[in-house]
C-alpha cells in the first residue's frame, strides 16, 4: 500500500507540475502579444506621423516582429515574428525563413502552433480573406486551398508566380503529442489590396 501512496504522490505531483508549465507557457504567450501588438500600433501611428520608420525588415533576425495575421470570419489575430525556432512559436506565429518577405513577390511562409496561434485554422474555409499587416502596410489574401501534406513536404512553401500566403500548422487539430501531418492554408493576394 505504501508503493501505491507513494506512485499516486508522485503521479499527482508530475500532472501538477505539467499543468504549471503548459499554464506559464500560455501566460508568456498571452504577455508576448499584447506587449507586440501595443509595439507594433505604436510603429504604425509613428509611420503616419512621418517619423523614420522603416516599412520592412530586410535582412530579419530571428524573433524580431514582423506584422499581424488577421481572419476576422474565424476569429484569429496573433502577431507573427521571423523564425520558426521553438521560443519564437512559443510565442507568436513565425516567417518561415527562405520564403518571401511580407512587401515582396512570392510565396510568403507563416507557422503557428495548432493548439495556440493557429488553433482557429481549422474553421477556415475556401473564400476566406486574411489580412496581412506589416509596417509597409496591409495586404489582402482570399483562401483558395485547405490541404493536408506530410511533415516533410516543403513543396507548399516554394515560390510562386502569384503572390501568395501559405499557412502552416500541425494536424489533425486534436491529436495528443507530435501531429503526424500539417494543415496547409493556401490564400492569393487580392488585386485591389496594395496600399
Amino acid at each position: 500500500m505504501k508503493i501505491v501512496r507513494t506512485a499516486q504522490i508522485a503521479l499527482s505531483a508530475i500532472g501538477i507540475g505539467a499543468l504549471v508549465y503548459c499554464a506559464a507557457v500560455l501566460i508568456e504567450a498571452r504577455f508576448y502579444q499584447a506587449k507586440a501588438a501595443r509595439e507594433f500600433t505604436q510603429q504604425l501611428r509613428a509611420g503616419r506621423k512621418g517619423a523614420a520608420v522603416e516599412p520592412r525588415l530586410s535582412e530579419p533576425r530571428n524573433g524580431n516582429l514582423i506584422g499581424r495575421i488577421e481572419i476576422p470570419r474565424r476569429g484569429l489575430s496573433v502577431m507573427f515574428v521571423e523564425g520558426v525556432d521553438a521560443g519564437d512559436l512559443r510565442r507568436a506565429a513565425g516567417h518561415i525563413p527562405g520564403t518571401a518577405l511580407p512587401g515582396e513577390a512570392g510565396n510568403i511562409g507563416i507557422a503557428g502552433h495548432r493548439d495556440t496561434f493557429f488553433r482557429a485554422l481549422h474553421r477556415v474555409r475556401l473564400g476566406d480573406t486574411i489580412t496581412l499587416e506589416t509596417r509597409a502596410g496591409e495586404c489582402r489574401y482570399r483562401v483558395v486551398s485547405l490541404h493536408v501534406v506530410k511533415p516533410d513536404d516543403i513543396g507548399v512553401l516554394a515560390a510562386t508566380r502569384r503572390d501568395t500566403l501559405t499557412l502552416v500548422t500541425c494536424f489533425p487539430f486534436h491529436f495528443i503529442g507530435a501531429a503526424p501531418e500539417r494543415f496547409v492554408v493556401r490564400a492569393e493576394r487580392l488585386a485591389d489590396a496594395s496600399n
